[in-house]
């Protein structure tokens, strides 16, 4: 799925736009034992109540494409015969009646999660009937194409709040707050089937982790039986581990920086064309790029070899996952600088009579712990 696809679906969650008629939930204490389960109309809610749930819902489709959000494919015999794909397909058909595939999701769901404390799990159901778009991109919303039913499973952790001083308006006077239980952000979730192309696609879902350290091997293992993505920080530092074992005497400031920097541009080139699919690259790309920044064909070739063996052969990843695209870190064992990439010409690498040094063009305005100094 693409952002504009996610973003059409995430502006469904609110109480005059969507079709999500009740949620059903289950509250899981740190024991990993269901504390309450509950299966709420919103129509019977308050607009404040159901504006609340449906935006925590709604974050769960939040975060980048490829960094937050990864799209997970099934094989042909998943969506064939399988008691992973039966258990969503049951949970979305029914809309969410189906007693026993609404528990044994949970439990599966319990046994793997790995959510430190207690925590919550919303299961949701929405029929968005999709309104054709025309080749200019004009939305027309009496000539539907089709209606997309799908499930939206969020997993979020429930923390106690902290004693606080607060005013109360009708006594007129300060007391402190009571301590209680506050749902929090997702941690994890998910959306089945995938929205892609704006169509229903049985063959995918997509995967949200907050943490783009993590992403919950045992609960994606669990539910969708497939590898699970490779967490947004980890490519990024498999990439640089990658990088510098291949590239050996070849790995120079000079070369580091234009590796990245060519990255940049074609994040930002991308940016500009505004095209709705996100923006991957492969081995091969990285390769071209080595080439470019004056690397030897040896160890471009050793760096496609490793690439091929952590990632995959042919793996496409987003290169925003590769690169920092608001400073670029420089460190030492007792030295760290940071610059902005667009003055990365500003630091240099030299040998002066033997000894390494990294130089800093500095014209005006040093300081040294907030006093300006002069250089002289």
């Amino acid at each position: 799925m693409n952002e504009k696809e996610t973003a059409e679906l995430r502006r469904r969650f609110k109480p005059d736009k969507s079709n999500i008629s009740h949620v059903r939930g289950c509250y899981v204490n740190e024991n990993r034992e269901i504390i309450s389960q509950f299966d709420q109309s919103l129509g019977l809610m308050s607009e404040d109540d159901s504006t609340m749930i449906l935006s925590t819902l709604r974050k769960t489709l939040s975060g980048g494409i490829g960094k937050h959000l990864t799209d997970i494919s099934f094989a042909t015999r998943q969506v064939v015969d399988s008691d992973e794909h039966r258990l969503l397909m049951a949970l979305r058909d029914s809309a969410l009646a189906d007693e026993e595939a609404v528990q044994r999701f949970f439990r599966k769901t319990i046994d793997a999660m790995d959510v430190e404390g207690n925590y919550l799990i919303l299961l949701a159901r929405d029929a968005y009937d999709v309104p054709f778009r025309s080749s200019d991109g004009e939305k027309q919303e009496d000539a539907g194409s089709e209606t997309f039913s799908y499930i939206l499973c969020s997993i979020c952790p429930v923390k106690m709040t902290k004693p606080a001083l607060s005013y109360r308006a009708n006594e007129n006077r300060f007391g402190h707050l009571p301590i209680d239980w506050v749902v929090s952000a997702p941690e994890a979730g998910f959306l089945f089937p995938a929205f892609n192309d704006r169509s229903t696609d049985l063959y995918g879902a997509l995967y949200y982790s907050r943490d783009t350290a993590a992403n919950h091997q045992a609960f994606v293992d669990a539910i969708f039986r497939v590898e699970p993505p490779m967490p947004a920080d980890a490519q990024k530092e498999t990439f640089r581990s990658i990088l510098a074992d291949s590239l050996s005497d070849d790995c120079s400031l000079e070369v580091v920086q234009g590796v990245h920097g060519k990255l940049r541009e074609m994040i930002e080139v991308h940016k500009e064309s505004k095209e709705a699919e996100p923006l991957v690259i492969s081995q091969r790309v990285v390769k071209r790029v080595l080439a470019d920044c004056g690397v030897s064909g040896e160890h471009a070739e050793t760096f496609e070899a490793r690439y091929a063996a952590e990632f995959g052969d042919g793996r496409e990843l987003n290169p925003q996952n590769l690169v920092d695209l608001r400073r670029t870190e420089i460190r030492t064992p007792d030295v760290t600088i940071q610059v902005s990439p667009e003055r990365e010409d500003l630091v240099q690498a030299r040998v002066i009579d033997g000894i390494k040094y990294l130089l800093i063009r500095a014209d005006e305005g040093v300081e040294v712990n907030g006093v300006q100094i002069q250089i002289s």
